[in-house]
């Protein structure tokens, strides 16, 4: 009975001695995955086609530039003002139309004064011509140019540079005044005075081309006044005195 006894107190003492029938549970382990005979794909990024694309083309269309040059043959006629029969000339409280040497001079002396002068004929209705403008006394809006068919009854163009680099072209027909250009800042009108300009102006039909300096400046298509003679003018904006000569007129057949 002792011995019983101690042999349970042994066992109780150290279990596992006395448990021989007794196995610890078995650790986990990796499962390898089934191996599978599908590669996976490679991306192709740039695959091969067939045939070439073509990148689309753009073909350029180039427009003809507008040829604005004046056009013109023989010369008609010149003036260099020596003739004092050739140009209507007075004195009056707006100011003074007269001829100097090789040069006709219009000064206006009255606040917003207008002065014009005209030649003695011939009458024109296809030509181009030029003439050569002096302000000597000019200041912003001042204007000054030249009269292009000049009817008897007193319709025509009338073709204006101002003193603050502008151009314009105007048309009185029947009394009344309209603007078919209204004035445009050119770089070709030199602003102030003294200054010295070169005006043109191309007339066919009811075509109507204007130049400065050499440089075209815009048209104008009218067929209100077919035909008339050519005149100046001048005309003062402000209050101050204004004086522009003008010389070397030359009128040439248009093709």
């Amino acid at each position: 009975m002792k011995f019983a006894f101690l042999v349970v107190l042994f066992c109780l003492a150290g279990l596992a001695a006395c448990s021989p029938m007794f196995t610890p549970p078995p650790l986990p382990t990796d499962t390898p995955l089934p191996l599978t005979d599908t590669p996976t794909p490679t991306i192709v990024w740039f695959p091969p086609t067939a045939t070439s694309t073509r990148l689309p083309t753009t073909t350029l269309s180039i427009t003809p530039t507008l040829d604005t040059r004046p056009s013109y043959s023989g010369l008609i006629f010149s003036d260099n003002f020596s003739d004092p029969a050739k140009w209507s000339l007075n004195r009056t409280p707006v100011g003074n139309v007269a001829l100097g040497v090789n040069e006709i001079n219009l000064a206006v002396t009255q606040a917003r004064g207008y002065l014009f002068s005209l030649r003695q004929g011939p009458s024109l209705d296809d030509f181009y011509v030029e003439i050569s403008a002096n302000p000597s006394i000019c200041r912003g809006e001042d204007e000054y140019g030249l009269l292009v068919r000049v009817s008897p009854s007193l319709n025509f163009y009338r073709f204006a540079l101002t003193c603050n680099g502008k151009a314009r072209v105007d048309r009185f027909l029947d009394g009344v005044a309209s603007a078919p250009q209204p004035p445009v800042l050119s770089g070709a009108v030199p602003p102030g005075a003294p200054s010295a300009s070169r005006l043109g102006a191309w007339l066919r039909g009811k075509d109507l081309r204007f130049y400065a300096n050499g440089q075209y400046l815009f048209s104008v298509r009218d067929a209100s006044i077919p035909a008339g003679g050519l005149g100046v003018f001048v005309r003062a904006a402000g209050e101050d005195m204004l004086s522009v000569n003008f010389s070397n007129l030359e009128v040439y057949s248009v093709k």
